[in-house]
Order: structure tokens, then C-alpha cells, then sequence
């Protein structure tokens, strides 16, 4: 065999030696109407991804102001309660000092007395005006349905004359500061009576039961 029958026998092809993952990996052929297609596919994608990121910002922030906006009025209404209801026993020392008189010791009264009382009963109503401001205000429910969420059942009384679990009696006035019960009301109740019928009245004003809050 001759020299350069040897020579062409040891020459090796290039691409017959190449390796499989590189041809593998060589990445199909997209014409340019097609790549704009797929670029804009993936364009609209992240654009939906972070318009409902946005969304979803944009929600946590107007709750975050929601609930910002009722703890700022929450501390504004309820910054006077420790202070209403030390203020509580003084009203409660007010009434018991005008009850004290029966009406025929007010009509027996003296000059003095009189201006003392008036005096006194002056006092009480400014008192009770200032925590109105302050939205502190006064529940004396003799005559209204009993309401466990603002009233004490101190005692019963059988009378079928007066509607079952109506309140006849009011031995503690009680107060509320907003919805929030600041003392409840220390009531006797009927019992034996005809039950109470509720009026349905439409835009009937007051606080719902279920609304009430009794963490003062």
C-alpha cells in the first residue's frame, strides 16, 4: 500500500467526530414574525403579573388607611374612658343628694335649700352635658324592654299588669361611650306580664344589640 493511500485512509472527518449535546443544543430556527410573536407573549405576561401586583398593593394600602382611619377615631371617641368613669361616682353622689329630699321636704324647704338644690341639680346637668360632648351618655331605660347587653337584672318582680322583662325599676343609672358599654344599668324586671311585640320601624334609629362592644 502506498503512502498516500495511508495518509487518506487517517483522515477523519470533523463533523462526524462531533458530539451529540452540541448538535442537541443548537436552538430551532424562529423567522422573525414568529420571535416578535413569542416577545410579545412574554411581554403581556409579565405586564398581567405586575398590573395584579399592583392591584394587590394597591388593595393593602386602602385597607391599611381603612384600618388606620377607625383606630385614629377609636382612640379620639374612647381617650376619655378611664376618665368618664371615675367621673361616674361623682353623678352617682349628685343624684343620691337630690333623692335624698322626698318632695314634701322640697316644698318645706327654706330659701337656702332651695338655692342649693337648684344649685346641685345645675351641676348634675352640666356634668352630664360635658360627657354627652365627649360621647358619654346616660341610659335610663325604666319602662323599655330589659336588654342584657346594656342592662343588670338585679331583682324580679311579678306584676302581670306590666310587659314580661320589661325594666320597672332603675336602681343604678347606667352609661355608654360610643357603642361600648361604659356601666351597665342595675334594673329590676316584670315577670308574669304579656310579652313585649317589638315595632318593626323602618330607619328606626339606635344601637344594635349585636353591635354593642363590652371591652371598656
Amino acid at each position: 500500500m502506498s503512502d498516500e493511500t495511508q495518509n487518506s485512509e487517517a483522515v477523519v472527518d470533523p463533523l462526524a467526530e462531533a458530539p451529540a449535546e452540541e448538535v442537541s443544543q443548537e436552538e430551532p430556527y424562529l423567522n422573525p414574525l414568529e420571535a416578535a410573536e413569542l416577545r410579545i407573549a412574554e411581554m403581556e405576561k409579565e405586564n398581567s403579573e405586575m398590573k395584579d401586583q399592583l392591584l394587590r398593593t394597591v388593595a393593602e394600602m386602602e385597607n391599611l388607611r381603612r384600618r388606620t382611619e377607625k383606630e385614629v377615631r377609636d382612640a379620639k371617641q374612647f381617650s376619655v374612658t378611664s376618665f368618664a368613669r371615675d367621673m361616674l361616682a361623682v353623678a352617682d353622689n349628685l343624684r343620691r343628694g337630690l333623692e335624698a329630699l322626698s318632695e314634701e321636704d322640697r316644698a318645706n324647704a327654706g330659701d337656702a335649700l332651695k338655692a342649693l338644690l337648684e344649685g346641685t341639680e345645675m351641676t348634675e346637668r352640666e356634668m352630664l352635658k360635658t360627657l354627652e360632648k365627649h360621647g358619654v351618655r346616660k341610659l335610663n331605660p325604666e319602662g323599655e324592654k330589659f336588654d342584657p347587653n346594656y342592662h343588670q337584672a338585679m331583682f324580679e318582680v311579678p306584676n302581670p299588669n306590666v310587659p314580661n322583662n320589661s325594666v320597672i325599676q332603675v336602681v343604678q343609672a347606667g352609661y355608654v361611650i360610643g357603642t361600648r358599654v361604659l356601666r351597665p344599668a342595675m334594673v329590676g324586671v316584670a315577670k308574669g306580664g304579656p310579652k313585649i311585640v317589638a315595632p318593626q320601624e323602618d330607619g328606626a334609629e339606635g344601637v344594635d344589640s349585636d353591635s354593642v362592644d363590652k371591652s371598656v
